[in-house]
């Protein structure tokens, strides 16, 4: 398979002529080999305009999804950034392409030990892994410059705000389990503006502050 030119037509169709604009998220996603990070199986849809499953009622998201979510962070290069959802570790890469730290949590251990082993391949330096709950987010290491979730949540993580730098910025699918709104939240001192940026579907966020079960 010609990867290259794949990757170059899944910018231009799927991503450049959505909308996305951000030059420095181009360039990742024109880097960012995503065939590395689904199952063998599923390989030869890497660059489709669709999510793949991942194993573990997980899925890879759309690219387009992936572009969106990335650009409303705003990422400047210097940035410590929290992912709840490791997944395949495809947002991951992006992410650690375009921010200083990359701190990502995931619940379910063979995903990340998967995602961790493609990334250290890959040769990224910057990122630090956790197995755990990520509505919790991860306090060690807060405040966040941008966190980005990338599974359904029913509500807003109250630590996931907590954790927030004064500016940052939280981009997060919320609402009922199958339709969710993506919404980014803006910390501006003790309050935060909320903007929304429509329709979409995750998979749900499982967790204390979550979804309570699959």
């Amino acid at each position: 398979m010609d990867w290259e030119t794949l990757r170059k037509r899944m910018v231009e169709e799927q991503i450049k002529r959505r909308g996305i604009r951000d030059k420095r998220v181009i360039d990742a996603f024109l880097k960012v080999p995503r065939h590395e990070f689904v199952p063998p199986e599923s390989k030869v849809e890497a660059y489709n305009d669709y999510p793949l499953p991942i194993g573990g009622g997980q899925t890879i998201s759309q690219p387009y999804m992936v572009a969106l979510m990335t650009e409303l962070l705003r990422l400047k290069g210097n940035e410590k950034v929290l992912e709840i959802g490791t997944g395949s570790g495809y947002q991951t890469a992006i992410l650690a392409e375009l921010a200083g730290e990359v701190y990502t949590v995931e619940r379910i251990e063979s995903l990340l030990q998967r995602a961790k082993e493609i990334l250290d391949r890959l040769g990224f330096k910057n990122i630090f892994y956790r197995v755990g709950d990520g509505t919790e987010g991860w306090r060690e290491y807060s405040p966040f410059d941008g966190i980005i979730v990338t599974a359904a949540s029913p509500k807003v993580s109250a630590p996931l705000l907590e954790q927030l730098r004064e500016g940052g910025r939280l981009v997060i699918p919320v609402g009922e389990r199958y339709s969710q709104d993506l919404v980014r939240i803006t910390k501006k001192g003790e309050r935060f503006k909320e903007e929304n940026f429509g329709p979409c579907v995750f998979v749900p966020l499982i967790g204390e502050f979550g979804w309570k079960n699959d």
